[in-house]
């Protein structure tokens, strides 16, 4: 999750790619306030900024990620002082318990909206710990800026395109808010491309020849929640943010191809 330069063209609607089975699925059932799954869902514990300038310290506690026992996960970021940190909240991923290579990777979300909250669904190269990032690869399905609640960004990198050189695009509503409902958000992972999209619009297609440097989409990956507090790609909260904010997440599911990409 890491700030980038973006592409700014318009995305239009059209037909989502129906050709997939499910193989997989969190939809978070369980008593209010448990845990996620912990065979699945593993917190990464920390405040050092997570190397954006991130102000929160992301914990293990049922206080910043848990059930709500609706079948939602809810991930909370909250304003109190914590190991020297101002914020709280959790960032949560398989690393070391679950990985997937090609297919369909997509979350149902509610995002906060407010100054300084930057929530995420993303993934990383099941290579991390031995290459480092960026020659992981890392895809963004989603990332936003809760100063502007409209707006959802989807973003690339890999060696040659990383950071601020990053490849994305972005997906802007109409007249209304993603903290105002559910959208899902997802990413074909195929041989030759990626495709994002947000609900029933490609928001952006992404080919080798598209890119500054080398393919790294081709090997198995992980999966990331979080919401950070503040960093390189949003503004500060200031007075207006209310806390606790809350990324909502009410499935994440796994598919694979029944038929050839169209």
């Amino acid at each position: 999750m890491i700030f980038v330069l973006l592409a700014c063209t318009t995305p239009e609607p059209e037909a989502l790619d129906t050709s997939w089975t499910l193989v997989w699925s969190d939809t978070f059932d369980g008593d209010a306030g448990a845990p996620p799954d912990p065979a699945v869902w593993v917190p990464d514990v920390g405040g050092d900024g997570w190397g954006n300038d991130q102000l929160e310290y992301d914990t293990d506690r049922v206080e910043n990620a848990a059930l709500d026992g609706s079948g939602h996960l809810r991930i909370t970021a909250l304003r109190e002082d914590y190991e020297g940190r101002s914020y709280t909240s959790a960032r949560l991923t398989t690393h070391g318990t679950k990985t997937f290579g090609y297919g369909r990777l997509e979350a149902d979300l509610k995002l906060p909206e407010g100054a300084g909250l930057w929530p995420a669904f993303w993934m990383l190269g099941a290579n991390f710990d031995e290459v480092g990032w960026p020659a992981c690869g890392e895809i963004d399905v989603m990332e936003a800026k809760g100063e502007e609640a409209d707006v959802t960004y989807a973003t690339v990198h890999g060696p040659g395109y990383s950071g601020a050189g990053g490849y994305g695009d972005h997906y802007r509503l109409r007249d209304a808010s993603f903290a105002g409902g559910y959208h899902t958000f997802a990413v074909d992972v195929d041989p030759d491309h990626l495709a994002f999209w947000m609900d029933d619009t490609r928001v952006m297609t992404v080919r080798p020849g598209d890119l500054a440097g080398d393919w790294v989409f081709d090997d198995e990956r992980f999966l990331l929640l979080n919401l950070a507090v503040g960093g390189t790609f949003v503004d500060e909260p200031d007075a207006d943010t209310v806390f606790p904010a809350v990324l909502e997440v009410d499935a994440v599911r796994a598919y694979e191809r029944t038929q050839p990409a169209p």
